[in-house]
Order: structure tokens, then C-alpha cells, then sequence
């Protein structure tokens, strides 16, 4: 029986990318010695650093005027990294539309004046938070591109005279982002670029400077530089993963296959009458899709009769509850095809916690 993991993260990776791993695990490259036993200031690790910056800059058009940092602590220790590093008046501006932006609302109040400057917090984060413009003075206006949870995405950016800061650990990679609209983007790397672990920066030159912070803290202690012992194991995987998403046909072949997954799964969805959507419209996720039967026993029902069939980690996220589908770039149309018929079938059966008629 074929697997199908749904996770929002840890999530699935490419197959071919997980086999070539196993094939040189114990030997990279014939060496005899494995990645994770090999110092990160040798030539081949080196090498392989370069090439995976090299990547991500082709892959998502990214010009010498952006420095690209690969750091640890995920995109949780940007909630704290971003406000220490672009504070100038001590005033940050943030669009609250989710968890994740939330918390990182949070973690910025101990570093300056945040102000909100949009809030969808009364809908459960069902919608987007318009842009009210009083962030004009602030150092930069944040947002979460991607809402991995709630499953909203922006296609919309805010018109602002301040950089944009953005979180895209959820979709970076899965559809186009046009990096020169942003003076700094942040991803956690367990989705769509690699192995937890490991996090990407993707900072303009200008706005980096070198302030009086602990070194790790710093962004400017991390440009063309290695200051520590990075994240080696997840580097060289990540590495690997955009390989095949170049070989694959790039971030735009990505975005296609993520626009047919999604609009596979939201059309049965629509049509559905005991699943339905949390969320309705053009700010639809392509990556994450929360979906409920309505009822939390038939949820979790479904929960299990879709892991006998080999579809797991369909759980809603433990803050919200319900159901979720994350359908990023190693997930293939197969994978959605499958959860649909089990829908239909778990459906058609009318079974309920009991597995009884409902």
C-alpha cells in the first residue's frame, strides 16, 4: 500500500531525493565518510553550500543585492531576529492574520512599539486583514505570505513605502514570489526546501548592519561568512531537494502542480455534502487546505478510516482542531486523487465515530 503523508511539517520530501540520500549515507561521494561525520570547512562541504545558494538564487530570481543566510532556530527565532536587526525608530508594523503572525507579533513587542496594522483575529483568521496604512513610519510592515493553519494566502501585497518582511515558510518554492518586492524574506526549511533544522534568510544588502547584538543575532555576523557550525545534514538535503525542483522544471512547474492539486481537492470540497472548506474565495492556500465533516468525533472518524488507506497526518493543527491536507511540492497528484476517492468513500458509507450509519 502506497503511503500518502499529509503533514504540515516535518512533510513529505521527494522520493528520489530520499533514495539518493540513503545510497550515500554512509559514504558521501565514495569518500567513506558520511555527511553528517564531515567538517563544514572542508572543500566538499563548501562545495555543497555554494551550490545550494547558487540554486535557491536561480530558482527564485534572486539578485546580488540580497545576501542569502542559512541559519538555525527556525522561522520562530526570525520572530526575534527581524526587530533586533531592522530596528531604527523602534516602531514595527505587522499584519496579523494568523497563528503564526501572531506570535511573531508577540516576540517583536520585547524589541520595540508594534503596531497592528490590520486584523482578521475577529473571524478566527477565516479572512485577510486589509492593510489600514498607519505603518507609514514604522521600520517595515511583516506579513505571513502563507497562513499554514488557517489556510488563507496572500496574492495582494500592501502598498507601502517601508520594506516588507514575510514569512513564506509554507509556501516558498511552491508558487512565484517576486523577491524584489521584499526587503526580507524568512522560511523554516521543513516544507518545501529540506529536513527540519534549518532555516533561510533572504535579506537586501542595505538593510543589514552591524549592530550591537549577541554574534549568533546579528545578521551582519552571518554574510559571507560561516560563523558556526551550521545545520550540515539538512544543507546537504536541501541542497538535493532543489536540484530536483530545477530538474523538475522549476518554481513555475511547481506552482502548476500545486494550483491542479489544490483545485482537485477544493472541488471536491465544494461539492461535498458532509466535507466542507474552512476557507471560500480567491485567498484560498495552495499548499494547506483545512477542511471538517462539522462534527469533531466524525473528523477524527475519518481521521483513522483515512489512515487504513494509507493517507496519514490529515489532523487539523492541535490550536484549531479539524482536518488539514498540506500539498506541497513533493506531494504528487496521486496523493490527492487518493484522498479524494477516500473521501468520497468514507463519505458514501455515511460512517460516524461508531461506524455506524450517520
Amino acid at each position: 500500500m502506497t503511503v500518502y503523508n499529509f503533514s504540515a511539517g516535518p512533510s513529505a520530501l521527494p522520493k528520489s531525493v530520499l533514495q539518493e540520500v540513503q545510497d550515500e549515507f554512509l559514504s558521501y561521494q565514495k569518500t567513506g565518510v558520511s555527511i553528517v561525520e564531515m567538517s563544514h570547512r572542508s572543500e566538499r562541504f563548501i562545495a555543497i553550500t555554494e551550490a545550494l545558494e547558487a540554486r535557491l538564487r536561480r530558482l527564485m530570481d534572486i539578485s546580488d543585492d540580497y545576501a542569502v543566510l542559512w541559519l538555525q532556530g527556525g522561522a520562530t527565532l526570525q520572530f526575534s531576529m527581524i526587530p533586533m536587526n531592522l530596528r531604527t525608530t523602534g516602531r514595527f508594523a505587522y499584519l496579523d492574520s494568523g497563528t503564526w503572525s501572531k506570535k511573531a507579533i508577540a516576540d517583536a513587542r520585547h524589541y520595540g512599539d508594534v503596531a497592528v496594522v490590520g486584523s482578521s483575529a475577529s473571524s478566527n483568521y477565516r479572512e485577510l486583514p486589509d492593510y489600514e496604512g498607519d505603518g507609514e513610519t514604522a521600520d517595515y510592515l511583516h506579513l505571513t505570505l502563507n497562513n499554514t493553519i488557517e489556510g488563507t494566502r496572500y496574492t495582494m501585497l500592501p502598498d507601502t513605502g517601508i520594506p516588507l518582511v514575510a514569512d513564506v515558510s509554507s509556501n516558498i518554492l511552491a508558487e512565484s514570489i517576486d523577491v524584489s518586492r521584499y526587503g526580507l524574506l524568512y522560511a523554516g526549511a521543513q516544507k518545501n526546501i529540506g529536513p527540519a533544522g534549518l532555516s533561510v534568510v533572504i535579506i537586501r544588502r542595505d538593510l543589514i548592519v552591524d549592530r550591537d547584538l549577541p554574534s549568533y543575532l546579528n545578521y551582519a555576523r552571518h554574510t559571507d561568512t560561516v560563523l558556526n557550525t551550521p545545520a550540515t545534514f539538512s544543507m546537504y538535503v536541501a541542497e538535493r531537494v532543489l536540484a530536483w525542483v530545477e530538474r523538475t522544471g522549476g518554481v513555475a512547474e511547481m506552482e502548476r502542480r500545486n494550483r491542479e492539486k489544490s483545485a482537485r481537492l477544493y472541488a471536491y470540497l465544494d461539492g461535498s455534502t458532509l466535507f466542507r472548506s474552512l476557507v471560500t474565495g480567491d485567498i484560498r492556500s495552495l499548499t494547506n487546505i483545512p477542511f471538517t465533516t462539522g462534527r469533531d468525533e466524525t473528523d477524527r472518524a475519518f481521521q483513522q478510516f483515512a489512515e487504513e488507506r494509507g493517507l496519514i497526518e490529515l489532523g487539523g493543527h492541535r490550536s484549531v482542531g479539524g482536518l488539514r491536507a498540506s500539498l506541497y511540492n513533493a506531494m504528487p497528484l496521486e496523493g490527492v486523487v487518493r484522498l479524494v476517492e477516500v473521501m468520497q468513500a468514507f463519505e458514501q458509507e455515511g460512517y460516524d465515530v461508531s461506524h455506524q450509519n450517520i
